[in-house]
């Protein structure tokens, strides 16, 4: 099951001189992850390199920022993708300490850095929820109230006109079910409309 971290982490590393600066923050897409990078660059003048790796859907992005290529965003990304994580930013400010590393040393630096960052965070599972609308006679609405506080949907909006019409959220595994359950208890009398996946 994917996850995310409740919040930033940060872990720096000396290697051979060289200042490794890492931090993994929740990040829900592109335009903030760079956002991050460019204010990153910005407190930081005097590093040589902010490489970074972006896990957030379809915007997912590894930057080397100048180091060899494959040597850095690649290898952070690798480690976000191990840890099974979505919604999640790794960057590194990198400080040159005058000793070159070779290509092994930069994949292994860089891995480390975010690694050692993620033991300090509090993973949080990303449960994917679903929408439903249902609309019920007045009747049955206190009913089907009780079996969504069961089932731990979260009510959106409720209109009363001819019936009630009740909007909700609830984990995507737990919505087959619920919604059987209320077809039973209402005896086919309730409507479903406009779902959103």
């Amino acid at each position: 099951m994917p996850q995310t971290i409740a919040a930033p982490v940060h872990h720096e590393l000396v290697i051979k001189k060289s200042r490794f600066i890492a931090c993994v923050q929740p990040m829900a897409d592109r335009a903030g992850a760079q956002a991050v990078v460019s204010a990153l660059k910005a407190q930081h003048p005097g590093a040589n390199h902010v490489c970074w790796a972006l896990l957030a859907g379809g915007q997912s992005a590894a930057v080397d920022d100048g180091e060899p290529s494959g040597t850095a965003g690649r290898p952070m990304l690798d480690v976000l993708r191990h840890q099974d994580l979505e919604g999640v930013l790794a960057t590194v400010v990198r400080y040159f300490g005058g000793v070159k590393l070779g290509a092994g040393g930069l994949v292994r630096a860089y891995t480390d850095a975010v690694a050692q960052a993620l033991l300090q965070a509090d993973k949080i599972a990303i449960v994917r929820t679903r929408t439903l609308r249902c609309l019920v006679p007045y009747a049955l609405e206190g009913m089907v109230r009780r079996e969504l506080e069961a089932a731990g949907a979260t009510l959106a909006d409720v209109e009363h006109g001819d019936a009630v019409s009740l909007a909700f959220a609830l984990p995507e595994v737990a919505a087959a079910g619920l919604v059987a359950r209320l077809n039973d208890a209402g005896h086919g009398r309730l409507t479903w409309h406009g779902e959103d996946d």
